[in-house]
């Protein structure tokens, strides 16, 4: 039966058909909820709205808790996924020493409690105390607050992931943890938790960005404090992660004997939810087909949807235009599409490279190659004891000759957050350009192409809840259009002769033969529904179980974290005294716990701290604090076992 033959009008099938997929699946009205215990003491200047935060482009937003959720934490997990090989041993560029790169092994015989982020920067991931390194930087704000002891005094936002209306590059920093009280320090005794007190009532909800310098409990710790604690009581988190799970089905699985999947491999993959896996499947049901070059219904809507994702992906990382994004396969081929194409035109010999001693092998390899086969020379940023680059060292590797700097913005190894904006800044004044790797950092920061002012930025779709073998690389336009095409063949093509060819400009000349038109549309809406929570509640949710968890495992007897800088996001690697990192993995996967062990396609810089392998568990928004109990309460059982021995 024809639609036209059915009385039906087409328009408002479109619109109805519209409506449904922009929907959340799973989502529900918020329910009203009793004021629940508050973490410690928090102060929640701007307290979230009634049923949400509303995200722009969405009537129904996911129902957001006004106050913190009773609601109990649940467990999960699952396997987690392939990288990227070790480095081909034929190739053999030029690699200048540093200083500060020996292995310092000081400390790695017993706990170590990292200081864990307490500020940040007018952009994502910039430790404030790298701000007053760069010649001509904005001088760091004062604030000024009655109520707080100036030595106590938070940053304006205590975020240090999250993005600020100011373009300084620093912010106030904060006190250090005081540790002066510790009298258990390898954690024989049971952690106490935070008493559960009231929260008051707001009288008025306000918009979150209202909020002027609100007091948050790991912002204000310039008193002296009691033996360390866990901040936040298991069940209390910025949104009812019961609701969050539900959409995501895989958290569900039962594994070995029906024990819950705790999924702490976040940082090789993370799950999808619902509504990603019903787009993909609704595009093959009522969209397939190929794009941009038939003149039927369905290219018609697979085109739309198509670029309709671009445009999603241009507004989630702050691009200009929808032309500076270019789909790839993912993190891996966008560094060697920059490496073979604006790599092979820019860079020759004598010309210099600097990556950092964190990066992923992903973000070596491609640029040894390249090294490699134009006689260039690979420079690599140090990094200190905690894990942090150095910043000072950094700029004594910048010269006339650095042509490219290539850094990831958090390590997937340790979980760092790199001073990018400052990377960047500084690298600019010497004439260079700068790749952003996003992998580790789209799906728990903000991120903002134009404030960081990067001029690559690239990242995987599977890494932020959409599906795999999508991937992005974001190119400032003017770049792009003086860049030579990585690949040749259909689609990236004006007019081909046998005498020559003339190519589209970016983003096609970039995307030869057919994409992978499915994925595409499957990450954009991994990006809506991130957008629908809000990057902001999921950064802060996040920060809530980094804590908490890193504090639990601290306590640990013989259990030695490894990448303490102050500023990390949601990687908590350790290793296990008399276990191997195979040992400690197999026995947490017998409880359901899923975690990677290995060198996580990042040798270098385990081997920076005298280390072949660790354990990596990582978090997500969706993961609870009671999974994290389980996690330390498993590896505590495991080490009690081989003390008895």
């Amino acid at each position: 039966m024809s639609v036209s033959g059915s009385g039906l009008d087409p328009a408002a099938l479109q619109a109805m058909a519209n409506a449904m997929f922009s929907a959340l699946p799973g989502a529900e009205p918020a329910l009203a909820q009793a004021p629940a215990a508050p973490r410690g003491p928090i102060n929640l200047a701007s307290p979230l709205p009634p049923g949400g935060i509303p995200v722009a482009g969405h009537n129904n937003p996911l129902p957001v808790a006004t106050t913190l959720p009773m609601t109990p934490p649940m467990r999960t997990t699952q396997p987690g996924a392939a990288e990227l090989a070790a480095p081909p041993s034929f190739i053999t560029p030029r690699v200048l020493p540093t200083q500060a790169q020996t292995p310092d092994l000081h400390g790695l015989q017993s706990t170590v409690l990292p200081a864990l982020p307490k500020g940040g920067s007018g952009f994502a991931g910039v430790p404030e105390a790298f701000a007053a390194l760069i010649p001509g930087a904005a001088p760091t704000p004062n604030l000024s607050d009655a109520a707080v002891p100036s030595a106590v005094q938070p940053p304006s936002n205590p975020y240090y992931f999250l993005g600020e209306a100011s373009s300084t590059s620093g912010v106030p920093a904060a006190p250090p943890l005081k540790l002066d009280g510790l009298s258990d320090r390898f954690g024989l005794s049971t952690p106490t938790r935070v008493p559960a007190t009231p929260l008051a009532t707001p009288s008025a909800p306000s918009s979150p960005s209202s909020a002027s310098a609100p007091s948050f409990y790991f912002a204000d710790l310039g008193a002296a404090q009691p033996a360390p604690t866990p901040k936040v009581a298991p069940g209390r988190g910025i949104f009812d992660v019961a609701t969050i799970r539900r959409d995501f089905p895989i958290l569900s699985t039962k594994v070995n004997g029906g024990k819950p999947l705790v999924w702490l491999d976040n940082a090789a993959t993370t799950q999808k939810p619902q509504s990603v896996i019903d787009r993909i499947a609704y595009f093959y049901a009522h969209e397939n087909s190929n794009i941009h070059r038939a003149a039927h219904e369905l290219a018609a809507r697979a085109t739309d949807a198509y670029e309709a994702a671009r445009k999603k992906v241009a507004r989630f990382i702050g691009a200009s235009t929808p032309d500076e994004i270019i789909f790839v396969r993912g993190t891996t081929e966008a560094i060697n599409l920059v490496a073979q194409s604006w790599g092979k035109q820019n860079i020759g010999e004598g010309d210099e490279i600097v990556i950092s001693h964190l990066e992923h092998h992903a973000n070596i390899v491609p640029w040894q190659m390249l090294a490699a086969e134009k006689g260039a020379v690979l420079r690599v940023i140090p990094v200190d004891n905690t894990g942090q680059v150095r910043l000072d060292e950094y700029q004594k590797l910048l010269n006339h000759r650095t042509r490219i700097v290539s850094v990831t913005q958090v390590s997937n190894a340790l979980g760092t957050v790199v001073p990018v904006k400052e990377i960047i800044d500084l690298a600019h004044r010497a004439g260079a350009k700068v790749l952003i790797d996003g992998a580790q950092s789209v799906s728990h920061m903000k991120v903002d192409v134009q404030a960081l002012d990067a001029d690559f930025f690239v990242f995987s779709g599977h890494k932020v809840f959409g599906p795999t073998g999508i991937g992005v690389v974001y190119g400032k336009k003017e770049i792009l259009e003086h860049t030579p095409p990585y690949q040749g063949g259909g689609n990236m093509i004006q007019d081909v002769t046998f005498e020559k060819t003339v190519y589209h400009g970016p983003p096609a000349r970039f995307e030869a033969g057919t994409g992978n038109i499915a994925d595409a549309v499957g990450l954009g809406a991994a990006i809506d529904y991130v957008e629908r929570i809000g990057i902001e509640n999921i950064a802060r949710a996040e920060h809530d179980l980094l804590e908490y968890g890193t504090d639990l495992l601290c306590r640990i007897p013989g259990l030695c974290m490894i990448g303490t800088a102050a500023h990390k996001t949601s990687v908590m690697s350790f290793v296990l005294d008399g276990f191997t990192t195979n040992e400690v993995g197999q026995a947490l996967s017998e409880e359901g716990i899923a975690v990677r062990t290995g060198h996580h396609c990042a040798q270098p810089i385990l081997r920076r701290f005298g280390l072949e392998f660790t354990v990596r568990p990582s978090l997500a928004f969706y993961n609870t604090f009671e999974e994290l109990d389980l996690l330390a309460d498993t590896v505590r059982r495991l080490a009690q076992t081989r003390r008895r021995g």
